[in-house]
């Protein structure tokens, strides 16, 4: 999952807390080319107002006349929309999609409490509603599961943010910042040479002057974590690639030429590394996109972290790049 669902949570709770009636809204099934996927949230409170999405618009706009009008469901309930033809052109949905959903009172948030101090903690759990009661609980959940509904029950995951590692503070790593800001990463900034450091001012991110190998063990990468070296400087690179590559971090990348790439992996073969994680290593960092100024450089490195994410097929590379073989899927 990404972000927006916790920032959701986050703001049911505090209108509940502020005395709002609040209702939560999920995505259980779809069927042709409806906008979102199941699992997507939204919160409406009752003056209409609501933050997260479940449709291209039209299905909010709809929800939240509902709510204006008086239909304020006190119990979990399905509502369907596109049916039809008819329907489906009038809500938005293309011509075939159908979307199907859970609205529910929002009665108690200790359960939220829960979901965003476990989240916070980089845990990844499961929210299970039963329709027929409302109770909902929340346990723990593992790699590979997926949101599912059985008619009766939903379970819903919820997982830390994406983070994004990154060592140096040059040019190229400020901007790469702001866009993987815009990606909704958490961005985590390393460079332990003062004069890279003294001047690193990006609103949003976290910065350490650390050395790398340390940070990478006090972050505990997770899955949900990816690693980009672009300080040019083997010492500091190497040292949070000999970390990183044997971390469960999704992505691990550094800036560098193929012939750079090809000394960089021949001098992690004379340390504690096994073939498996050294194949690891993305290089030359980056999609083949032609790139040449930083900006150009960052847009290609972040669209292979998110092609790796989405477990996308890396074919837009410069020919004889080492790469894994096969970026797989990474479970949001």
């Amino acid at each position: 999952m990404d972000s927006l669902d916790l920032q959701v949570l986050t703001q049911a709770r505090d209108w509940h807390a502020e005395g709002q009636q609040v209702w939560l809204v999920t995505v259980i099934e779809t069927w042709g080319s409806a906008p979102r996927p199941p699992g997507a949230l939204l919160a409406m409170r009752g003056d209409g107002q609501v933050v997260g999405s479940v449709s291209g618009g039209c299905v909010e706009d709809d929800l939240i006349e509902r709510v204006r009008n008086g239909e304020r469901v006190a119990r979990p309930s399905l509502i369907n929309y596109g049916v039809t033809k008819e329907e489906a052109a009038r809500f938005g949905l293309p011509c075939g999609g159908n979307l199907r959903l859970v609205q529910e009172p929002l009665q108690d948030t200790a359960w939220i409490d829960e979901v965003l101090a476990r989240t916070a903690r980089h845990e990844l759990v499961a929210r299970t509603l039963d329709l027929a009661s409302g109770v909902v609980r929340v346990e723990s959940a593992h790699r590979g599961e997926r949101f599912e509904f059985d008619g009766t029950q939903l379970r819903a995951l919820f997982g830390p943010r994406w983070r994004l590692l990154v060592i140096g503070a040059g040019q190229l790593s400020r901007v790469l910042a702001q866009m993987a800001l815009a990606l909704d990463f958490e961005v985590i900034c390393c460079d332990p040479r003062e004069e890279y450091n003294l001047t690193w001012d990006m609103p949003g991110t976290t910065f350490s002057k650390a050395m790398p190998d340390d940070l990478v063990l006090e972050l505990q990468l997770d899955p949900h974590s990816a690693v980009v070296a672009v300080t040019h400087d083997p010492k500091l690179d190497d040292m949070v690639l000999l970390e990183a590559l044997k971390s469960p971090a999704f992505y691990v990348g550094a800036l560098g030429s193929r012939s750079n790439t090809a000394a960089r992996k021949e001098r992690l073969a004379l340390f504690e590394l096994s073939a498996e994680e050294i194949d690891r290593l993305h290089g030359p960092i980056g999609l083949d996109l032609g790139s040449k100024t930083p900006a150009e450089i960052a847009v290609s490195i972040l669209a292979e972290i998110v092609a790796v994410r989405n477990g996308v097929n890396l074919t837009q590379k410069k020919l004889g790049s080492a790469m894994p073989e096969s970026s797989g899927v990474c479970v949001r």
